[in-house]
């Protein structure tokens, strides 16, 4: 087996950012940049649009952006996706995506 790449001591880039708050997200400003329009402002059709575009370049933010820049990310696909399962609690599973028992 491999040794973990994660060094004891080592925060994650949620808790070395500011702006993450744990369960709790902040859509308001840290040293001047805005961190987003509020979700709860946001239509339906916005909403998804920005969650899909979050998803679509989560593997590069992953793999390539900074700390900072993936903490961002982090926190705003947690802000999105809470808005959307708080409209749509009742959301439709599909029955391909279920596992046998």
């Amino acid at each position: 087996m491999t040794e973990s790449v994660r060094r004891t001591g080592d925060a994650s880039p949620e808790q070395r950012m500011p702006e993450w708050d744990g369960d709790h997200t902040r859509t308001d400003t840290t040293d001047g940049e805005a961190l987003g329009i509020d979700p709860t402002e946001l239509g339906d059709e916005d909403l998804v649009r920005e969650m899909q575009s979050l998803h679509r370049t989560r593997l590069d933010t992953l793999r390539h952006a900074t700390d900072s820049a993936l903490a961002n990310h982090l926190r705003r696909t947690a802000e999105l996706e809470t808005e959307y399962l708080a409209r749509h609690p009742g959301r439709e599973v599909d029955p391909a995506r279920l596992r046998g028992a």
